[in-house]
């Protein structure tokens, strides 16, 4: 639905304000409930629940407005904090699990399990445009785009493509109400599979006697108390470029370049090329971490990345070049793949002892580059926005450096000690179990 919600409603924007709105909910929901909700009901329920306001989301689409988007979307911010910080805390978990009962590593485990999950869940990306592209397939804009409108497509897209047209005309109502059946109807297939099969793993639901006498505003303020690491502090701005870069993707990619030049009705197949290269990609660069390190697999996102935006600073989309629009849709995954996979895994290595605060900081602080992204996309020319995008990328490649020279300076001790405390806990469960 963000793939063509900036599309299929942009009266006085509303498809793009609705995005911010559910990211700035996502915002105030990483501050305050992931820890809370994840030591109260455990990963799987936090997931379960958390996956409801989902639903809500689509059901406000079949009669779209500032009335019904709006609230949903408030719904859903607040419920995605928790479940992906659940779902990151659960992949972490088993992760150290399996690592122990092996005698792997702990983080090449990790690595793994996010490329697997990442695999899974970006290609629903594919399914899903697939879905609405079929849809609206059936009632396909009829007559050729002018030379005039396609002059302002692309980086020169200053809001002018927000008039009707050809290729922005949206779809009868019976096709956005088959849509959204669809999309709901899988909705709430998904949450019964995870009530019914998900299990909990051993040490979700369980608390020792320290833990559960930890106050409720303690847990609360968790997700704040976890900016005194400075390793936090510096991962903020690339932790904020995986926002930024999605949201351009989603949003204006699939409005100035995709529905500008080639119409509404080819956006998901567009997007099915950047999700299906960012699932594929999510696998690879997760087994191909553990021999290259993250440090390099770093460096290829952010090349690739810094080569499409410097392209589409550039390039003037016009339907005759329809390949091009695929090939850079699949690049760019190639380059979400990197972030989306060694951000989670680079929170999950570093931050061991508080999974549920860094992983609601990683969601605090990625929603705000979402938030800002579709914050400004409104009334910011295209062109300038990549420069925005361009300016932070830079930034989170100086600061991630440094974030590397610390782990490298760092006694040896401290991760020795570490591991010691580690295995100490383990034998106490253990003995208790």
């Amino acid at each position: 639905m963000a793939n063509v919600g900036s599309s299929l409603n942009m009266e006085e924007g509303l498809g793009v304000t609705t995005l911010s709105v559910i990211y700035a909910s996502v915002i105030i929901s990483s501050m305050f409930l992931p820890p809370v909700l994840i030591k109260k009901f455990g990963c799987k329920w936090t997931i379960t629940f958390s996956m409801c306001c989902y639903i809500t989301f689509s059901l406000g689409n079949f009669y779209a407005s500032w009335f019904t988007l709006i609230p949903t979307a408030i719904i859903l911010g607040l419920g995605a904090a928790p479940l992906w910080s659940a779902e990151s805390t659960y992949l972490t978990t088993s992760g150290n699990i399996y690592a122990k009962k092996t005698g792997k590593l702990g983080k090449d485990v990790i690595n793994q399990y996010f490329g697997i999950f990442y695999l899974i869940f970006q290609s629903s990306g594919v399914w899903g445009n697939l879905i609405s592209s079929l849809v609206f397939q059936q009632d396909p804009p009829k007559g050729e785009i002018t030379k005039e409108h396609l002059l302002l497509c692309g980086a020169n897209d200053c809001m002018t493509t927000s008039t009707a047209t050809n290729s922005t005309k949206r779809p009868g109502n019976d096709l956005i109400y088959t849509l959204l059946g669809i999309y709901t109807g899988s909705g709430i297939l998904a949450v019964l599979l995870i009530a019914v099969f998900l299990d909990q793993i051993p040490n979700d639901s369980e608390e020792n006697e320290e833990e559960k006498n930890i106050p409720v505003w303690s847990r609360f303020l968790a997700t704040f108390q976890h900016l005194k690491d400075k390793r936090q502090c510096l991962l903020i701005p690339l932790t904020m470029y995986s926002g930024f870069e999605q949201g351009f993707i989603s949003s204006d990619y699939t409005k100035s370049y995709v529905t500008c030049a080639l119409g509404i009705h080819n956006v998901g197949f567009v997007m099915i090329c950047f999700s299906g290269a960012t699932s594929l990609c999510s696998l690879i660069f997760g087994k191909l971490s553990q021999y290259t390190g993250r440090k390099v697999l770093y460096a290829i996102g952010s090349t690739i990345h810094l080569s499409c935006m410097i392209f589409l600073l550039l390039w003037k989309p016009h339907p005759s070049q329809k390949i091009v629009f695929f090939f850079l849709a699949a690049f760019w995954g190639m380059g979400d793949a990197v972030f989306q996979t060694q951000n989670n895994t680079i929170y999950g290595v570093l931050f061991v002892k508080n999974k549920e605060a860094a992983f609601a900081n990683y969601r605090l602080w990625e929603s705000l580059g979402f938030v800002i992204a579709f914050g400004y996309s409104t009334f910011l020319c295209v062109y300038i926005k990549l420069y925005i995008v361009i300016s932070v990328l830079i930034l989170s490649v100086v600061f991630y450096g440094t974030v590397e020279v610390l782990e490298h300076i760092k006694p040896p001790e401290t991760s020795v000690s570490e591991e010691k405390e580690s295995r100490v806990e383990e034998m106490d469960t253990q003995t208790k179990m």
